[in-house]
């Protein structure tokens, strides 16, 4: 600035010398003007060059502009090399996975795959970019898993063959994130399924085998003990026993055979059309039978222009022994409530006692199968250790949610939430009560 200054007055002396003062500044003002702008375009050049050549020698503040701007270049660009790592070592980590991963955007348009999701899906990176997941892959259980993603209840994983190796089991899961992308995980679960498989099998086969000489057993001791006079004092408790052992088992049987009929029931056995209403009508009038004089006190409310789309055989095992767990555990005199309404999602069945009540460390495992609270007191009140593993796996058939809540010796709450896909309102509203 000082020289460009200086310059000007010297121009200006010169033409003051000359007789001709506005020609001397204004000699000086366009030499400065050409000066500037030779500066200027040495920072312009400097700018396109990425900064990665030193920056000009420019005198007074514009070169602190410029070496500011150079420094800020530099930094910039070191951030973008460790950007540009850490991507590159999160797709090496992703192509490690030994699952397929997809990225797509929230409508369903694939923006990157790895390597696995060509082998599992056939799905590439390079060639099926911005392509509908849709137009590659058409599945149309995934296709329809893929629309419930923007759904308030949307399934949590689909297993399906794989479109390219129909041996292979994939487990699909869909994520969505960042608000306008979705992630789709694809993991090879051939070997569970198999083991899955292989355990229903001998679970169906040995229950079946086990039926016959079961009921072979129990017709010799039924016969033994109609002949009572004949049997001596000794030996009678042991005959009693003994039938009610075998009566264990064959429940124990019929409930393996049961939920072994249910894993292997078709999906589109759970289409028809199922009045809820009348169905736990009849759970209740059965629950009243079994409760005999134990003077349980039973309230029914029931919302009856609510039908379920579902399998009536395998929500009448649910329910049933939902309700007939609440008769077990209740003491008697106690209370029994059941509801059946419409929610904002859907519809609940609720059941709720004031029962013995669940410790909380027993609440998430009371649905695995035979597990007990109390071992002991569930094979006195005859038990399995099945029925709420029934419950659990037909709500899951029927992309529904088993909730329960309890507190020992405060009763136990049991609700059964169906997804709104699944109830349909056809009937006139009335309540039922009892």
């Amino acid at each position: 600035m000082f020289r460009r200054g200086s310059l000007v007055i010297l121009s200006g002396v010169a033409g003051l010398l000359a007789g001709n003062l506005f020609a001397g500044l204004s000699l000086g003002f366009l030499i400065c003007l050409v000066w500037q702008y030779r500066i200027l375009k040495n920072i312009s050049k400097f700018l396109r060059n990425g900064g990665e050549q030193n920056p000009p020698d420019t005198p007074g503040i514009v070169n602190e502009i410029v070496r500011e701007i150079g420094f800020l270049r530099a930094r910039h660009k070191q951030r973008e090399d460790k950007l540009t790592d850490h991507l590159s070592r999160f797709e090496e980590a992703i192509e490690a996975l030994p699952d397929a991963v997809i990225i797509m955007d929230a409508n369903g348009h694939v923006e990157w795959a790895n390597e696995k999701a060509s082998e599992y899906l056939g799905i590439r990176s390079s060639g099926d970019r911005r392509q509908r997941l849709s137009h590659i892959i058409r599945q149309p259980e995934l296709l329809d898993f893929l629309a419930q993603t923007d759904k308030d209840n949307p399934r949590n994983s689909l297993v399906i063959a794989s479109p390219v190796n129909p041996d292979i089991s994939l487990e699909i899961r869909i994520t969505r994130y960042a608000e306008s992308s979705l992630l789709l995980v694809a993991g090879n679960v051939t070997d569970i399924q198999r083991t899955n498989r292989m355990r229903k099998d001998f679970i169906a086969n040995a229950s079946h085998e086990l039926r016959t000489p079961l009921t072979v057993i129990s017709g010799y001791l039924e016969a033994i003990d109609s002949e009572a006079n004949d049997i001596s004092t000794e030996w009678q408790p042991r005959i009693t026993q003994m039938r009610s052992q075998t009566r264990r088992m064959q429940n124990l049987i019929e409930d393996l055979l049961k939920l072994s009929r249910l894993e292997s029931k078709p999906s589109a056995d759970l289409n028809n059309e199922v009045d809820i209403a009348e169905l736990v009508s009849v759970i209740h009038d059965e629950a009243q039978t079994l409760s005999g004089d134990q003077n349980h006190t039973f309230t029914l409310e029931i919302q009856d222009d609510l039908i379920v789309k579902g399998d009536q055989d395998s929500l009448y095992s649910a329910f049933s022994n939902i309700l007939f767990n609440a008769v077990q555990y209740t003491p008697s005199g106690g209370v029994i409530d059941i509801r059946w309404y419409r929610t904002g999602t859907g519809a609940c069945l609720e059941v709720t006692d004031s029962g013995e009540g669940i410790p909380a460390e027993h609440i998430q495992r009371v649905t695995e199968r035979f597990y007990r609270v109390d071992k002991g007191r569930s094979r006195e009140k005859g038990g399995t250790g099945l029925g709420l593993a029934i419950a659990k796996h037909v709500m899951v058939q029927h992309e529904a949610e088993l909730k329960i809540s309890s507190e020992p010796d405060s009763g136990t709450r049991v609700k059964c939430h169906l997804p709104a896909h699944r109830v349909i309102a056809v009937k006139q509203t009335s309540a039922a009560g009892n």
